[in-house]
Parts: C-alpha cells; sequence; structure tokens
C-alpha cells in the first residue's frame, strides 16, 4: 500500500470512529455498540463477501452468533440511525444546489423466505429469480454524494400473507405501498428534515407516477423524472419541442463516455406562479432511432443546462450503485428477518458514508494544494 493509500486509509477509519460517536447512544449496551463499531469497519475491510461467518472472523470472532444477534435481536433503533446518518451527510456534503436521487437495487435470493422475496424475470438472463427490491434515496451535491434513506419494498401478495409476514417478522403496521408511496415517504422524512436540495429525480418507476409528481408540485419542490424510451418521438413531442436540428449537445454525467442532445418544450405554461412544467427528451447519436423523454417542474427561468444537469446527475450515482455494493457489501447478507435487512442496509450506508466524506475531504484537499 503506498502512502497516499495508507493516509486515505485512515481517514475512513477516522470517519468511520466519528460516525459510529453519533450513533453510539442508539445502543444501549456496550458490547452492542462495540459490535456495531466494529460490523461497520468489517463492512470496509478486506473481505470477500460480508456474510455472516466471514464478517465474525473480520470481527475476530470465532462464530457469527454475535454478528447475527446484532441484525436480528439485540435492542436498537435502525430508523434512528438511518436518520443520523442524513444528518452526518448532511453536514459534510450539503449544498443549496443539491440534488435528491431516487433508486432502486434487486437483491437475489435463494429462497422464498426473506422478507418481501418475489420471483420476477432477470431483465439480463431472462430467467425467473427470487429477489427482494430495496428502493433508496441518495443525496448529491458538487461534494459528492450519498444513501440518506432506504425502504425495503413489500408486494402485495406478501402484505395480504399473515403467516409469511409472521415468519419473516414484518410488523403489523407495515401495509402495502406501491413503489411511488415508498418513494414519497423517504422524499417526506429529507423534505421535511430541511435537507438542503433543489432538485429531485428519478428514473420512470416515480415519473410514471402521477401522484408524486402532484404531490411534489404542491410542496413546490422541483424535479426532472424520466417518463420513458420511445423510438421516435413520443405523440404530440413535435408540437412542443423545436427540430431535432436544433437540439442542444451536452456531455453526460458519470463514467459513461456518452454524449446527448436536448431540447424542452413547456407543457403548461405558469402553472403556478413563476414556475413551468417541461417535457424534456435527449437522444444519442449511437441510437438515431431512440430518445428518452422526462418529465420536469421548477422555476420558469430554470435554464436547460440545469435540467440536464440533474439527469446526468441521476445517471452517475446509478452507474456507481453496483460498485457500492462490492464496497460496503450492501447486497451480502444472510438475513431473511424485516428489521435485520434494514439493520444491515442501514450499516452498509453508514459506511458507504464515511468513505464518500473521507473521499470528499481528500478532493478538497488536494483542490486547496493546486
Amino acid at each position: 500500500m503506498s502512502p497516499q493509500e495508507q493516509a486515505f486509509d485512515a481517514a475512513v477509519r477516522e470517519e468511520l470512529k466519528r460516525l459510529h460517536a453519533r450513533i453510539s447512544p442508539r445502543f444501549r449496551r456496550p458490547e452492542v455498540r462495540d459490535r456495531a463499531r466494529c460490523y461497520l469497519v468489517g463492512l470496509l475491510g478486506p473481505v470477500e463477501r460480508r456474510t455472516g461467518r466471514q464478517m465474525a472472523e473480520q470481527l475476530g470472532e470465532g462464530r457469527a452468533d454475535g454478528v447475527q444477534r446484532l441484525l436480528n435481536k439485540a435492542r436498537w433503533d435502525a430508523d434512528a440511525v438511518r436518520d443520523d446518518l442524513r444528518n452526518y451527510v448532511l453536514e459534510h456534503l450539503g449544498d443549496p444546489s443539491g440534488v435528491l436521487v431516487l433508486a432502486e437495487v434487486g437483491f437475489p435470493k435463494k429462497g422464498p423466505k426473506s422478507a418481501g422475496v418475489e420471483r420476477l424475470r432477470n431483465p439480463t438472463t431472462r430467467r425467473l429469480e427470487n429477489r427482494q427490491l430495496g428502493l433508496f434515496l441518495s443525496y448529491a451535491s458538487r461534494r459528492g454524494w450519498a444513501y440518506i434513506d432506504r425502504a425495503l419494498y413489500l408486494p402485495e401478495e406478501w402484505a395480504e400473507d399473515e403467516a409469511r409476514r409472521r415468519e419473516a417478522g414484518v410488523p403489523e403496521e407495515v401495509t402495502f405501498a406501491t413503489k411511488g408511496e415508498l418513494a414519497r415517504k423517504m422524499l417526506e422524512r429529507a423534505l421535511d428534515a430541511s435537507v438542503s436540495a433543489a432538485w429531485v429525480t428519478g428514473g420512470q418507476t416515480y415519473g410514471t407516477d402521477r401522484e408524486l409528481r402532484r404531490w411534489l408540485e404542491a410542496r413546490g419542490d422541483s424535479y426532472v423524472l424520466a417518463e420513458g424510451y420511445s423510438s421516435g418521438l413520443p405523440r404530440g413531442a413535435e408540437l412542443l419541442l423545436p427540430p431535432v436540428s436544433d437540439w442542444v449537445g451536452f456531455g453526460s454525467g458519470g463514467g459513461a463516455n456518452r454524449s446527448h442532445t436536448w431540447a424542452r418544450g413547456k407543457r403548461r405554461q405558469e402553472r403556478d406562479a413563476g414556475r413551468a412544467e417541461w417535457l424534456l427528451m435527449c437522444h444519442t447519436a449511437k441510437e438515431p432511432a431512440g430518445y428518452g423523454y422526462h418529465g420536469a417542474y421548477g422555476p420558469s427561468n430554470t435554464p436547460l443546462s440545469r435540467l440536464v444537469r440533474t439527469v446526468n446527475t441521476r445517471w452517475a450515482v446509478e452507474e456507481n450503485l453496483d460498485l457500492t455494493k462490492g464496497k460496503v457489501g450492501l447486497d451480502q447478507y444472510e438475513v431473511r428477518r424485516w428489521d435485520a435487512w434494514h439493520r444491515h442496509i442501514t450499516l452498509s450506508l453508514l459506511a458507504h458514508a464515511a468513505l464518500q466524506v473521507a473521499m470528499s475531504a481528500r478532493a478538497d484537499g488536494d483542490s486547496a494544494a493546486t
């Protein structure tokens, strides 16, 4: 390990130490508090997979009982820790121009007993597979990005099956909610906590949810949400948009080497005082027949470049999701119960946040040095 890598590793460990000190009051018993600290360190350690056995070895324990107890039986409130996570991320990465990013992650599972698991077709392998679906809310700014909330999707058939609910420990108060409704709850928690964000963005799941969009508009919150992809302009778009030859080129955000041309047209002029709703379209020369389209809402003087930057922010976060899984073991868990899923995921998000904050601090240091 180079001196630079050693320094960064030390910085990450220091962030984990500070973060653990912040959440320590959430754990009543000292042994649980200490195991949570070790678990956070282990999530960023040199472990092939963050299974119970391998995490126990990383923690210096011969058996997985302690790790399983931390996730299943120990007394601590994962939602309270989630709120600590959000506050930590905002303190270090908050910026008035920040963006809230909605995304979802599938977690393949071998059996049918894990909370919320359903049998769905994998779009890559085209095979039916068991999987859980996690919805995530991230915060992104010029200073970096990190997760601030999570929700496990409970399919309707699960919500109505008392035996399965009981076996997986699904709380009685948890009822069926659409993905849009879960997204709204996460956004509501963030926005009601005065998260510093100028825009909300997300994929087609959220852009096609009319109630979610109208709820954001009623609050006066700006958004750019994907609505679909088509081989050709959707019906009526040519009446709103300039000719394709007049579309404006912008580079893509994230690591993808791609560029698009963009255009927008107002759907409803001055629908609310000083605000407008747009159809935002993009097109890439690599797919000459394909068009992506988004719904956008915000201040009527918003430049096109601001809307494009918001979409690019979503793409950048989505492109990093798989990397995040491996870095902090987001999908490497061996738990079935509702509470245990939220606990492992919350601790994984904490480890990821410490890593991102350390990276942000290093970038600031590099900038100051130049």
